[in-house]
């Protein structure tokens, strides 16, 4: 029996999303503040940061080594701890890391073998392959702060 794929197309929805903003956002935009201290930017990091973690876990399924389980507790400090640098990332960097990450971890996720799909779900799906659920959360919230659809309000 094959194994589901059909993260993929909405990973591929969600990235195609990300990457029409990022191509209609000019610095002024991205650097335009958002709730919690974040600017779009800065969430726009966030997205690359949770992106380059299931790289990282992919890797480590691979080598056979155990992948921690997510906890929400960790999660809150973990996104704090990162904030800073993420803020400090230069605007349009941030924006195109979120691009450049997320077209590397759909890639990624969508050619994994069975048998790592298999892995996966044998020790719980630590792995997040549905990549496009934590991008739509935030580019919802950056259109509705900009007026929806990716345009500054005029």
């Amino acid at each position: 029996m094959a194994a589901d794929r059909s993260y993929i197309a909405e990973n591929d929805r969600e990235r195609r999303r990300l990457e029409a903003l990022v191509g209609k956002l000019d610095d002024t935009t991205l650097s335009r503040a958002m709730p919690a201290g974040w600017t779009v930017a800065g969430v726009l990091a966030h997205l690359a940061f949770w992106d380059q973690r299931i790289v990282t876990f992919i890797d480590l399924l691979k080598r056979g080594v155990k992948i921690p389980a997510e906890d929400p507790i960790e999660i809150e400090w973990i996104n704090e701890a990162a904030k800073p640098t993420q803020l400090a990332l230069p605007p349009r960097r941030a924006a195109t890391l979120a691009v450049d990450t997320a077209r590397a971890i759909d890639r990624a996720v969508a050619t994994l073998s069975d048998e790592l799909l298999a892995r996966n779900a044998a020790a719980g799906s630590p792995i997040n392959l549905l990549r496009a659920e934590h991008r739509r959360e935030h580019l919802d919230e950056i259109e509705q702060l900009l007026g929806g659809r990716g345009h500054p309000p005029r």
